[in-house]
């Protein structure tokens, strides 16, 4: 298939783009298509395109039988994935669905796949060349943007060498076509020509990719689907412009010439590398304009400096009219403006100076902390920046550092203050020379010389007033001796009156003197000693004693010196040491000695040490380095306390004796000897006891037990111990509830309340005892020696001695017998009473049947027993019976 272009020398070859061939079959209504494919398919690869409307118009509904194609509105065949297909054919139906009469209608589509054959050699016989077929090749085209028609304009012809047997149809799709913008191309079905519709902006549509397509009239596609790039060539139609209409700049004044200031840049529309967008750049206008400061690169848009001379003081804002302009420039080109400022950056180029050449100010001799003078200063640099900040200095006449000057930051104003107290009597004026320069560092300009510093003078007038003495110095050192006695005179402090320059008529009082050591004279100042002077004194510091002292004039005012007494050493104290060491027989058999010497280094160590002859026999001495020495045994001493005698030397030979207390222990560092009997600092000798000493402690020991057993003896055979009777077969315990015939005990109840003079006192009621009535109510108790019954009938107080008729000195013990005998009439009566009495007035339990409680029954156990063994008397009831036992636990109280 051959291309036509109307534009003659335009036609280029090109590779064809797809890699797989498609067919494309323009079909009759509703007939079977055959379409010959690749054996292997891409997905979403063009398969064909079937005419839909001619089988179906305007289907609502398009499916496809097999889901590896999709069919689209316009016809086109896409696959959905890859496929491979074998030598057989494939097939699918594509059903089209109309919504106004319901009808639906089906298009067979069948794919047979291509077979791949081998090139034909020609044969040797074969001598006559024969014409091959050409192929259906794309051939580019352009359109001028912007054309003016006359529309619509022709833009190429493709044809076919199919056209040459058959008859063949022509059709184009793509941007343009088929897709944004519509409708812009179409092309003549019969003749294959391509037209354009309308003109076409480049810079919207740089160029269209469009397909060509030849079929046949029965749908044979005998020719691939064909590429067409159509390309819209540049109209100079767009204007270059500056990127920001407003661009601000900014460079130091002063700078040097070639400066680079920034750089402007402008964009064009049109195609980029053509003469349409070959910019060039130009400065129409400087505001303001003289002298030029400025100059551009054409090409690059970089503004730089032309001169050394830009003065923000003159002008710190500049304006420039810029132009760009394409077609390189050439006067037939776009072109657009732009305004570009420049601002100067302000330098310390102008030094600030003072507004009058000298100033005059006063002040009150001795005030502090005043401010005197403020002091003002010009500068052209840019206000409130360091380069216009100033800082002020006094250069002459503050010697003794009087005055300060500092700057004001609201004002800048040099603001001079004195800070310490002027002196009439000495000075009567003060000229001081001061000096001003800013915080940044200068910037010589390139026109101008490195100026130097503005200064001015300023004349202090002092005024005098009426003032009090002077103690000058205020520290005053006079020298004395260690040891110098008491009673003797020194020189003492003077002050002066500066009104007079004499002390005349001045009074000397003593603020400060820690030891009393001094008196000082009141009208002279002089001192007067107390005491003899000590340099070892704790109130001596660095050989130093410090006395206070005030001087008041005749008016009251005063002032304060101090006066120091440098003590010169003398050699008065004999050297010092500790007066006990231990030495651990543990860890070492030695002891360090390291004497201290009050006086200074000058009548101290080194030290000589001397050992008394006493104490050589045991000990021996080592000096060591002067300062210390070392004392060690010369055999290995008993665990005790020694005395040892040394003596010690200093340089000067002024010597002391120390008994030294030795302590010989058996440890391993001194803080662990246990050996504190203070009371033995004196040595004491050893003791030892011989055998005729050891007897005798013995057998005193001996005689001492002796005595303490014997007394034992006797103390144990004076106690006599009542027991109960002997009559075993009578304690014997009776059955309570077992009595003789016909008696019947209905209720019992017992009580054993404690009382304050007994330990038991136990109160019984019964309600009848075998019929017999016994009108006589009587109580009993245990008492101290024997029981006690009380009789309400006679009142009589009988005890169970005065019934036995037994004496008062034997009443320790008892038969059962004589018991039984004396309580059974007794609490038979009183059973009986208290059976009587319904109010129980003779009982304070309840009765209660003891041989039967009943269900439910309410009654408790019998009433405590007290086992109180207070009273004498009662020491049987420790050795009762087994059988017994058990009635006395029940006694014992809750």
């Amino acid at each position: 298939m051959a291309v036509a272009s109307a534009a003659p020398g335009s036609i280029f070859c090109k590779q064809l783009l797809f890699s797989l061939l498609v067919l494309i079959l323009l079909c009759d209504a509703c007939q079977k298509i055959y379409l010959r494919v690749p054996s292997h398919l891409q997905a979403e690869t063009l398969v064909g395109k079937v005419n839909l409307e001619e089988c179906l118009k305007s289907p609502s509904l398009i499916l496809s039988s097999d889901p590896a194609f999709r069919i689209l509105e316009d016809g086109s065949i896409y696959t959905t994935r890859d496929l491979i297909l074998s030598s057989e054919r494939k097939s699918f139906s594509i059903f089209l669905s109309g919504s106004e009469r319901h009808e639906q209608q089906e298009i067979k589509v069948v794919l047979s796949a291509r077979e791949n054959k081998a090139p034909k050699k020609r044969h040797t016989k074969d001598t006559a060349l024969k014409r091959s077929k050409r192929r259906w090749a794309p051939i580019p085209a352009s359109l001028m943007e912007n054309s003016l028609g006359p529309f619509p304009q022709h833009v190429q012809q493709i044809q076919s060498d199919a056209a040459q047997n058959y008859t063949i149809f022509y059709s184009i799709s793509g941007p343009g076509v088929d897709k944004e913008p519509f409708n812009l191309f179409y092309i003549e079905k019969d003749t294959g020509d391509i037209f354009c519709t309308r003109s076409i902006d480049r810079e919207k549509y740089e160029q269209f990719a469009l397909y060509g397509y030849a079929t046949t009239a029965d749908g044979y596609a005998p020719e691939y689907p064909l590429p067409l790039i159509i390309k819209i060539e540049d109209d100079n139609d767009n204007a270059p412009y500056f990127e920001h209409k407003m661009t601000i700049f900014t460079v130091p004044e002063n700078c040097r010439s070639g400066t680079s200031v920034g750089q402007v840049t402008a964009t064009d529309l049109d195609e980029p590398d053509t003469l349409h967008t070959r910019l060039k750049y130009k400065i129409l206008q400087q505001i303001p304009d003289h002298p030029k400061h400025f100059s551009i690169h054409p090409d690059t848009g970089v503004i730089t400096t032309t001169t050394p001379f830009l003065d923000r003081e003159k002008c710190d804002t500049y304006q420039l009219i810029m132009e760009v302009r394409d077609m390189g420039g050439q006067p037939f080109g776009l072109f657009n403006t732009g305004t570009i400022t420049i601002s100067l950056e302000d330098e310390n180029d102008n030094p600030p100076s003072f507004t009058e050449t000298s100033y005059v100010t006063e002040v009150e001799e001795n005030r502090i902390d005043v401010e005197i003078l403020r002091m003002k200063v010009q500068d052209q640099d840019l206000p409130n920046t360091p380069h216009s900040k100033a800082v002020y200095t006094i250069l002459q006449g503050n010697e003794n550092g009087n005055f300060k000057i500092s700057t004001d930051p609201n004002t800048n104003e040099g603001v001079l203050c004195v800070v310490k107290p002027l002196n009439y009597e000495v000075n009567r004026q003060v000229i001081l020379k001061v000096g001003v320069v800013n915080e940044a560092q200068f910037s010589k300009a390139a026109n101008s010389q490195t100026p130097t510093m503005c200064t001015t003078t300023v004349t202090v007038k002092i005024i005098d007033n009426d003032e009090g003495p002077e103690c000058h110095p205020p520290v005053k050192v006079i020298q004395s001796q260690d040891g110098f006695p008491a009673g003797q005179e020194l020189l003492g402090y003077k002050a002066l009156d500066p009104e007079t320059a004499s002390g005349e008529g001045l009074r000397y009082q003593k603020l400060g003197d820690e030891d009393h050591w001094f008196e000082i004279n009141e009208h002279t100042g002089d001192l007067r000693t107390l005491k003899v002077l000590d340099r070892e004194s704790k109130f001596v510091k660095n050989n130093q004693y410090n006395i206070s002292v005030v001087a008041v004039d005749a008016v009251g005012r005063s002032c304060t010196g101090t006066l120091v007494v440098h003590l010169d050493d003398y050699n008065d104290h004999p050297p010092q040491i500790d007066k006990e060491v231990t030495i651990c027989q543990n860890n070492e058999d030695f002891a360090v000695l390291e004497p201290v010497d009050p006086d200074g280094p000058e009548n101290g160590p080194p030290f000589q040490f001397f050992l008394d002859n006493s104490a050589s026999k045991n000990w021996k001495l080592e000096q060591k380095d002067g300062k210390t020495a070392i004392l060690r045994q010369r055999q290995n001493l008993d665990y005790n306390f020694y005395s040892v005698h040394i003596q010690i030397k200093d340089r000067h030979g002024l010597v002391a004796t120390h008994v030294l207390t030795v302590r010989v222990c058996d440890c391993s560092t001194p803080s662990e000897c246990k050996m504190n009997d203070k009371s033995a600092r004196d040595v004491r000798p050893n003791v030892i006891l011989g055998r005729w000493a050891i007897l005798a402690m013995v057998l005193g020991s001996v005689l001492l037990l002796c005595i303490l057993f014997t007394c034992f003896c006797v103390t144990a055979k004076r106690t006599v111990k009542k027991r109960f009777p002997e009559d075993i077969a009578q304690q014997n315990l009776i059955v309570s509830n077992t009595e003789g015939p016909g008696e019947e005990v209905t209720e019992a109840n017992i009580r054993l309340p404690m009382q304050t003079s007994n330990i038991c006192d136990t109160s019984m009621s019964v309600g009848t005892v075998g019929g017999q009535g016994i009108k006589t109510q009587q109580s009993f108790e245990m008492v101290k020696g024997g029981y006690t019954l009380d009789s309400n009938k006679g009142g009589g107080h009988q005890t169970l001695e005065s019934v036995k008729g037994v004496g008062q000195g034997d009443t320790g013990r008892y038969a059962y017998t004589d018991w039984q005998s004396f309580t059974q009439p007794r609490l038979g009566e009183k059973v009986y009473l208290c059976g009587q009495d319904e109010e129980h007035k003779h009982c304070e339990d309840y009765v209660r049947s003891y041989n039967y409680e009943g269900k439910g029954s309410l009654a408790g156990s019998v009433g405590c027993c007290s086992d109180r063994q207070e009273e004498e008397g009662l020491e049987f009831l420790d050795q009762l019976e087994p059988k017994f036992r058990t009635l006395a636990k029940t006694c014992i109280k809750k």
